[in-house]
């Protein structure tokens, strides 16, 4: 089930968020980079903002299993640009179809507010989820631009309707 995330979700959302981090990060940045207590809870405050962020400007979506919070999601849109901010998946739940829920999940809200573009930024060393968004339609900037250095920078034309395993294409095509 996917659900809009709540304030009573957030201890959840931050745990899923670095168990999900440490998947990619592990032996490439320090681990209180992404795991300390201190980054847990820096993990949880940005999360706090994220949900009580108005709808217009954004949203958080969770997916549940069982009453267990198995995935979560977060875009934003600022200066008319939207941005998927994160999408994870907990690790014990890979290969289940969360991720594509999620994302249709987010497809679906992007589509309801008129949203024709979307970007996000994906770790260079974070090869599960650049393959995930590239089956999803995502594209490499073409520019080639990168965000600091470790990210790279990925497009989604959002089309009208939905295609086959959560791709987008342009009504009538």
């Amino acid at each position: 089930m996917i659900r809009t995330a709540q304030p009573e979700d957030l201890d959840a959302i931050a745990a899923l968020h670095t168990r999900a981090r440490s998947t990619y990060y592990r032996g490439r940045i320090p681990e209180e980079a992404y795991g300390g207590a201190a980054e847990l809870a820096r993990t949880r405050e940005g999360w706090s903002r994220a949900v009580a962020r108005a709808a217009a400007d954004g949203g958080v979506l969770c997916a549940e299993s069982g009453g267990e919070l198995t995935g979560v999601a977060a875009f934003r849109t600022a200066d008319g640009e939207t941005t998927l901010t994160q999408l994870h998946v907990d690790p014990v739940h890979w290969r289940r179809g969360t991720g594509a829920a999620l994302h249709a999940a987010c497809l679906d809200a992007w589509r309801r507010a008129g949203v024709r573009r979307v970007r996000l930024e994906v770790y260079e060393h974070n090869l599960r989820a650049q393959a995930f968004y590239a089956t999803h339609g995502w594209l490499p900037d073409p520019t080639g631009a990168r965000v600091a250095g470790s990210h790279r920078i990925l497009w989604l034309t959002v089309g009208d309707v939905a295609g086959e395993a959560g791709e987008t294409r342009e009504a009538g095509e």
